[in-house]
């Protein structure tokens, strides 16, 4: 099972998210296995990322 995780620097309308999503369900990804997070480079907290490493762990694929 592959997960994928996305991520952009900003909430605002100027990145998305679209490349990144496209490019991940291109290499299989479920689109069930997504998690995305919105945030500055320099905060240390990533939600999406902590939600998609547990599910990483029990799959036998690389978080993409």
């Amino acid at each position: 099972m592959l997960v994928g995780h996305m991520r952009v620097s900003t909430d605002g309308d100027r990145q998305v998210m679209d490349l990144q999503r496209d490019a991940l369900l291109s290499a299989g990804v479920d689109e069930r296995h997504l998690f995305e997070d919105r945030a500055s480079g320099s905060r240390g907290d990533r939600a999406g990322l902590a939600d998609a490493l547990p599910i990483r762990l029990l799959a036998d694929g690389p978080l993409a």
